[in-house]
C-alpha cells in the first residue's frame, strides 16, 4: 500500500491564547522551540515537510537516517525538529541547517545533530490513516508506536503530555528549551491546516511578520529599520510597524541582502508614510521589498492596526510561509497571565 504523501496533509495549527484553557476536554504539551515537521515514510522513501509545505529533507540527513533505522516501514509523524546544545535548544544552530551547500549541511548534521520530538501519529505502521480519530485515541496509538519502535534516547523521541493543568503550569515556567505550552482538545480529530481545537500559550508575545520594506539610517547607507507587514482579511499586506533592533555588525551584510530584494510595491494594503512630529523627509523614505522574508518579533501592544512602540527582532523564520503571517496572530493577547503568578 502506498502512503498518501505530503500533499494530503497540512499540519494542524494553533490560535494564540492569553492563558491555559481549563476543562476535561483539554490536554497539554510543551511547545518546543524548533521547526514544525511532518515526517513521511513509505518503505525506503523518507520525506520531511515544513509547516508551510516546503521540503526539509535535504537539510536534515541525520533525521532521515534515524527514520530509516526504525523498524516501522510506513508512518506519518507530526513533531518538532530541535537541536540540543549544552542542555538547551539552539534555534540559531537550527537556522544554520537551511544552507544551499549539501557539504555544509552534512558537516553541521555531524557536529550538531538534531532531535525529532514527536507529538502526533497521522498514519500508523500498517498504513492506516488515523486523522479522523480523536486526539486521545491517536495519542494512545502514538504511545504504542513509540514503545515498539522508538529509542528513548535516540534521534526520534516522544513528547510528553498531561491532563494536569498544574503540571502544565510547571512546564510553562521551566523555560529551558520551551517556547510555551500547547493546549489541545482531546475529543477532536486532526484538524489539518486549521486553527481549531488547539491553542498556544507562549512565554512572550511574538508575531511572525513579512518584511515588506526597510529604511536606511539617517546618515549612513545601511539598513536602519525593517518595515513589518501582516496580511489582512482581504489578503492585502498591511504595514503594521517597524523594528530597528539590528546589531551594528549585522547591518552591512543585511543591507546587501535587502538591496538585492528591492521590488515594488512592498505593501499591497496600508503602506508606510504619514508625518509625525518626529519624522523628517529622509525618515519617511523607504525601500519596498519582495515579500519573501519572514521575521519573528517580540512586541508589547498591538492596537489600531499596528504595533505600538517599537518591536524587538528575535530571529528570521525561513521555514515559514509569508502568507501565513496574518492579523489573526495579534487578534488575541499573546501573553500568558501565568507569568505574573
Amino acid at each position: 500500500m502506498t502512503l498518501p504523501l505530503t500533499k494530503k496533509y497540512s499540519p494542524m495549527e494553533a490560535l494564540p491564547a492569553a492563558e491555559l484553557p481549563t476543562g476535561l476536554e483539554w490536554q497539554y504539551e510543551p511547545k518546543w522551540d524548533g521547526f514544525r515537521c511532518l515526517a513521511f515514510r513509505d518503505a525506503a522513501r523518507i520525506d520531511l515537510q515544513s509547516k508551510s509545505g516546503k521540503p526539509l529533507t535535504r537539510y536534515f540527513p541525520d533525521l532521515v537516517a534515524a527514520l530509516k533505522k526504525l523498524k516501522a516501514n510506513k508512518f506519518v509523524l507530526d513533531g518538532e525538529i530541535v537541536i540540543p546544545i549544552d542542555g538547551n535548544l539552539s534555534f540559531d544552530d537550527l537556522l544554520q541547517r537551511i544552507h544551499p551547500a549539501a557539504s555544509r549541511v552534512l558537516k553541521l548534521s555531524q557536529e550538531t545533530p538534531c532531535v525529532f520530538i514527536v507529538f502526533d501519529l497521522l498514519v500508523d505502521e500498517k498504513g492506516r490513516s488515523l486523522v479522523k480519530l480523536p486526539l486521545r485515541e491517536r495519542r494512545k496509538a502514538l504511545e504504542a508506536f513509540a514503545k515498539k519502535y522508538l529509542d528513548v534516547d535516540g534521534t526520534v523521541r516522544l513528547s510528553p503530555t498531561t491532563d494536569d493543568i498544574a503540571l502544565a503550569r510547571k512546564w510553562f515556567h521551566m523555560g529551558v528549551g520551551l517556547d510555551g505550552i500547547m493546549a489541545k482538545r482531546g475529543d477532536l480529530s486532526y484538524q489539518s491546516g486549521e486553527r481549531t481545537g488547539m491553542q498556544k500559550i507562549k512565554t512572550q508575545r511574538t508575531a511572525d511578520c513579512v518584511v515588506g520594506g526597510f529604511r536606511y539610517l539617517e546618515k549612513k547607507p545601511l539598513v536602519g529599520s525593517l518595515l513589518l507587514g501582516l496580511y489582512n482579511d482581504q489578503g492585502k499586506l498591511d504595514h503594521v510597524g517597524f523594528c530597528s533592533s539590528i546589531h551594528d555588525e549585522d547591518r552591512p551584510a543585511l543591507t546587501k541582502n535587502l538591496e538585492k530584494m528591492i521590488k515594488s510595491p512592498g505593501f499591497t494594503g496600508k503602506a508606510p508614510g504619514g508625518l509625525s512630529r518626529w519624522s523628517t523627509k529622509h525618515s519617511l523614505e523607504w525601500q519596498p521589498l519582495d515579500n519573501k522574508l519572514v521575521a519573528e518579533v517580540q512586541f508589547d501592544h498591538f492596537t489600531g492596526g499596528r504595533f505600538r512602540h517599537g518591536t524587538r527582532f528575535l530571529r528570521w523564520r525561513p521555514e515559514k510561509s509569508p502568507r501565513s503571517c496574518t492579523m489573526k496572530q495579534v487578534q488575541r493577547e499573546n501573553r500568558s497571565a501565568l507569568g505574573l503568578l
